[in-house]
């Protein structure tokens, strides 16, 4: 069982500051974490290295308060997605403008050309892609999504909506059919 296999890593971090069982655990998630927080990020891909670095950083250092009611790689997608979540703020504040609305872009898509799904969950508000991100990728539920971005569960939802209806603008007829799945 990975979850058995991830806790006696864990373990053996904590206890002994096990380097391999270290590499073990980080060969084992980074993968999907890199590839959630690309996700999150909107496909900037420097920034999602830094916040997989940060989210390791923190994750051995909050290791020992991990009280295992969770998946291993669960608890450390949450940590990255609070660091995503803090480096958008940090990045929003900087601008003066904010961020481009998907409703800019119209019918037309920039040399007719299909955007696909990446770059398009890239293109929407930072609150629509979190929800859809979490929701339709990592499967959670509004209430999970609700405790975790500090919304209610009707704004999940209606950030969810939002979400796939300008993903179906951008896409196409390729995403026919999402709007009643919540």
């Amino acid at each position: 069982m990975a979850i058995d296999r991830d806790r006696e890593l864990a373990d053996r971090v904590l206890s002994i500051g096990d380097e391999a069982a270290f590499r073990e655990l980080y060969r084992a998630h980074t993968p999907r974490l890199y590839a959630f927080v690309l996700r999150i990020l909107g496909g900037d891909e420097r920034d999602a290295e830094d916040v997989v670095q940060e989210t390791w950083i923190r994750a051995v250092e909050k290791l020992g308060q991990f009280r295992w009611e969770a998946r291993f790689g669960t608890w450390l997608t949450g940590i990255g997605l609070n660091i995503s979540r803090n480096l958008i703020r940090r990045k929003t504040r900087r601008r003066e403008t904010s961020e481009r609305p998907v409703q800019a872009l119209g019918a037309r898509r920039p040399d007719d050309e299909r955007i696909d799904l990446e770059r398009a969950l890239g293109l929407l508000p930072a609150g629509q892609r979190h929800v859809v991100v979490l929701h339709d990728v990592e499967g959670w539920k509004h209430r999970e999504i609700a405790d975790r971005l500090g919304v209610t569960e009707g704004t999940s939802k209606s950030q969810l909506f939002a979400g796939r209806r300008a993903l179906r603008a951008l896409l196409g007829d390729a995403t026919r059919g999402m709007e009643g799945q919540t």
